[in-house]
């Protein structure tokens, strides 16, 4: 039982709960006081280094939402009429005296979901991580679509999904979407799962090492992981995203970092060898 039963579907969820979540969590970051002592780059660093206007990011991220959310439609139709086929085909229809093919399946224990949704996380990472690795090693890929993600040289939380639209739909699109079909998980464990990366990539951009942040604490692959990738000395480094970075260590691509105090306050992620 979910709190959206009977209201809505449980793929009209998993196209649009994605889209809302991201506004609330990116914009709960946004409205947020400066925090200066948390910030992994000041202020004026964010202002002189970013090569784009908030307000283009904006339009960017609103253009891949409307990308992602016609594939996902168009995934969660093509499933459901899987189903249906299913679903006629053992005459389940006459036992359930149900019309609507997705309430006729159950839906998996709780570990099954959970098991489902950590394949899911290592298809994401593998997806994201050779795609992402090719876009920078790349130079055409790179000059002409990856580039536009690292205008944002010092990521903050609204521009987490700011890429250029082929990227966005070969890079997050289809990655999510081979993420759902391999995993075997059902429309109703997909909401769950989708929001919760888009948490997760929210976080990784949102520049501010808060304590007690969860995801500091479970990840290594995380918010000061992934700026040190957003950085100059740090580009062909850390390409993994959004949750493990199994790969960048099996291959070669993984740069630890270390937290110092500036100066002038806050905190930065430096490159380590440790």
């Amino acid at each position: 039982m979910v709190f959206w039963e009977g209201y809505v579907s449980d793929e009209l969820m998993g196209t649009f709960a994605p889209i809302v979540v991201y506004w609330l969590y990116a914009g709960m970051y946004q409205l947020l006081p400066p925090l200066d002592r948390y910030r992994l780059h000041t202020r004026m660093e964010q202002e002189q280094k970013n090569l784009v206007p908030i307000s283009a990011v904006i339009k960017g991220v609103l253009l891949q939402q409307l990308v992602q959310a016609t594939v996902a439609r168009l995934l969660f139709l093509i499933m459901k009429l899987h189903i249906s086929s299913v679903v006629t085909l053992l005459n389940i229809n006459k036992v359930t005296g149900s019309s609507d093919a997705s309430e006729a399946l159950v839906q998996p224990s709780i570990p099954v979901q959970l098991m489902q949704i950590f394949i899911a996380m290592l298809v994401m990472d593998t997806w994201q991580y050779f795609v992402h690795r090719y876009m920078h090693q790349n130079a055409f890929l790179y000059r002409h679509i990856h580039s536009q993600h690292h205008k944002l040289v010092v990521p903050y939380a609204i521009g987490a999904l700011y890429n250029h639209p082929l990227e966005g739909l070969l890079l997050d699109t289809f990655g999510g979407a081979l993420s759902f079909l391999i995993s075997g998980m059902t429309a109703r464990t997909a909401v769950f799962f989708f929001c919760f990366a888009v948490i997760k990539t929210i976080d990784d951009h949102c520049g501010l090492w808060l304590p007690g942040n969860i995801f500091h604490i479970f990840f290594q692959n995380n918010t000061a992981y992934h700026d040190i990738h957003h950085q100059l000395q740090g580009t062909k480094f850390n390409y993994s995203q959004p949750f493990f970075s199994i790969w960048d260590i099996a291959l070669g691509t993984h740069m630890p970092y270390r937290l110092v105090t500036r100066k002038e306050g806050g905190i930065e992620a430096r490159p380590s060898k440790d």
